[in-house]
């Protein structure tokens, strides 16, 4: 009887150490895979630290699971900036090329592929790089209305 016991309780510490290696957030939230960075789930980073407290190592190991692909944190809460000294300008005639080209150009450039057939696409004429952060502060604020 106590062999037998000491078997299941060794096969659930195992699962409990393998549930723990993949992440809570991981696991629980698939969806949330892949944000960079914002506000941490209070959920997942309780659940994280259970396992510190219990299994050091997997508990470690479940934190830099979940902060490396981005389930701890909450969606929509992420926080970017816009580097501008990074933006790249690429200049067109605009005279001679249509629309089909503007397309063209954006995905070759950017490895977007935008239609101008969208129904929620906006066209902004920009006369600097200034102009961009402006442009992207007030169409991220006329979303949020």
């Amino acid at each position: 009887m106590v062999f037998k016991l000491s078997h299941v309780l060794k096969a659930f510490v195992c699962a409990v150490l393998a549930v723990q290696l993949a992440g809570c957030g991981t696991i629980m939230y698939p969806g949330r895979r892949g944000q960079q960075g914002g506000k941490i789930d209070a959920g997942v980073a309780v659940l994280d630290g259970v396992g510190l407290l219990l299994f050091i190592i997997p508990g470690v190991i479940a934190f830099a699971v979940d902060f490396s692909d981005g389930a701890i944190y909450l969606p929509g809460t992420s926080r970017s900036s816009l580097d501008l000294k990074n933006i790249k300008i690429v200049k067109f005639d605009t005279g001679h090329g249509s629309a089909q080209n503007l397309e063209n150009i954006i995905k070759e450039e950017t490895g977007y592929n935008v239609k101008f057939s969208q129904a929620d696409l906006k066209v902004i004429r920009l006369n600097s790089k200034d102009d961009v952060r402006a442009n992207l502060a007030a169409a991220l604020s006329a979303d949020n209305k």
